[in-house]
């Protein structure tokens, strides 16, 4: 039996030929294929890290604004107090203004009138007593006219022309 192990024997210059292609292969992988895809690698990384810091500054950003828009809302929000209070407090001046100018117009009418009612009962005064010194006028006449010797007589008299007055 003759066996022929041929196929397992190992030639140098085979072994040097297939390291020398291996080799070739590896530069020929590495300058066309493995620099390229580290090139787009590298890349795509760098559009991440760009993405990122993009994100971060846009977010630092929004930060700034919410921080500013607090600020500016808290601001108004005083602002518009102090408008409240001041208007309500000149609406409180204007009232009190208009509440004194009532009074003292009131004031000034019931002064009016008071001075109004004494004339009109001073004039009312003076017209009864100019009524009742004419009276007392007619009835001396009249008494002057009659003789009257008794009070009933007087009375009497008094009484006629008080009647006569009313008519």
């Amino acid at each position: 039996m003759d066996i022929n192990f041929n196929f397992f024997s190992i030639d140098p210059t085979t072994v040097v030929g297939v390291l020398c292609n291996t080799l070739i292969l590896f530069l020929l992988f590495k300058k066309f294929l493995f620099a390229p895809v580290n090139k787009v690698l590298e890349e795509r990384k760098n559009q991440v890290s760009k993405i990122y810091d993009d994100a971060d500054s846009a977010l630092k950003n929004a930060h700034e604004k919410e921080t500013e828009y607090t600020e500016k809302l808290s601001s108004a929000k005083e602002k518009s107090a102090e408008i409240l209070r001041s208007a309500s407090k000149k609406a409180q001046q204007r009232s009190d203004e208009i509440i004194g100018e009532a009074k003292s117009e009131a004031a000034a009418i019931i002064t009016k009138a008071n001075a109004d009612i004494e004339k009109d009962r001073k004039r009312a005064v003076n017209s009864v007593k100019d009524e009742i010194s004419d009276i007392a006028v007619s009835i001396a006449e009249q008494i002057i006219n009659r003789n009257v010797d008794t009070d009933d007589e007087q009375d009497r008299l008094i009484d006629e022309f008080i009647s006569g007055m009313d008519e």
